[in-house]
């Protein structure tokens, strides 16, 4: 059984682009969700905001770096401040920036990787949570890879981070229940969004774009799973493309 969403409140991470911008268009195209945003980039966020407030939701945005537990207490504090509460918590900020083998992967990209993909994740959760035990519910998204599941080379650091939020995200579901608060792990495959412009040594993935993954597929599986109804929680989602042959270590 699905509920709307209309009335409710939902954080996006990542919204310039990508899944997130897909989801925060989504959410406002069909229920005018109320929306907080934030992204690095101020061009791509203004613009994603501008097509959510034009299908009818209130929009908050920002251009921030989540990696900083600055702009997670951002996001929480202007969501409070105007909508009063909180419904979900989409954490879909991450990216690879370099593709490499080991030996060059340099300490400051290893931990560029790290922040981006599990430390803002953490440094979210870990803002909101106490809003969402006070209010006695609310949904929290976190964005794994198949590379947490299956390996290729050169993927290693990345594919480390990803692992950890799997992990993460498992915890927390166990920790966040008993309270009502569903923790669910969406894990994509491969995409063509902006994740290839940022990445050193990886061109854009060549397949049939008909039966590739796209970030509306993200957003609709992310839309079912907030839409469920009170009681029930999607665990954990894997979604991907039937262009990609998915075959790793």
């Amino acid at each position: 059984m699905a509920e709307t969403l209309k009335d409710k409140v939902a954080v996006i991470t990542a919204a310039g682009d990508g899944f997130g911008k897909a989801t925060a268009e989504l959410f406002a195209e069909k229920d005018q969700c109320n929306l907080v945003l934030t992204s690095l980039h101020e061009e791509k966020i203004e613009k994603t905001a501008r097509n959510c407030i034009k299908s009818g939701s209130e929009v908050i945005y920002f251009a921030d770096d989540i990696t900083k537990q600055s702009t997670s207490d951002k996001l929480l504090s202007m969501a409070l401040e105007k909508f009063g509460k909180i419904d979900f918590l989409i954490n879909y900020a991450g990216g690879a920036f370099k593709i490499a083998p080991i030996e060059e992967m340099d300490n400051e990209t290893n931990k560029k990787i790290i922040d981006l993909n599990l430390n803002s994740v953490i440094m979210s959760c870990r803002a909101f949570t106490p809003q969402f035990k006070k209010q006695g519910y609310g949904k929290i998204i976190n964005v794994s890879s198949v590379c947490d599941r299956k390996s290729w080379p050169g993927w290693s650091i990345y594919s480390a981070a990803k692992a950890a939020v799997n992990s993460f995200t498992r915890c927390l579901y166990t920790e966040l229940r008993p309270h009502g608060i569903c923790v669910t792990l969406i894990v994509p495959a491969g995409s063509n969004t902006g994740f290839q412009k940022a990445v050193e040594n990886i061109d854009k993935f060549e397949w049939n774009e008909e039966i590739a993954l796209r970030p509306e597929h993200i957003a609709d599986m992310v839309y079912q799973a907030c839409a469920l109804s009170k009681g029930g929680c999607v665990s954990e989602m894997a979604v991907y493309g039937l262009a990609q042959d998915i075959c790793g270590y």
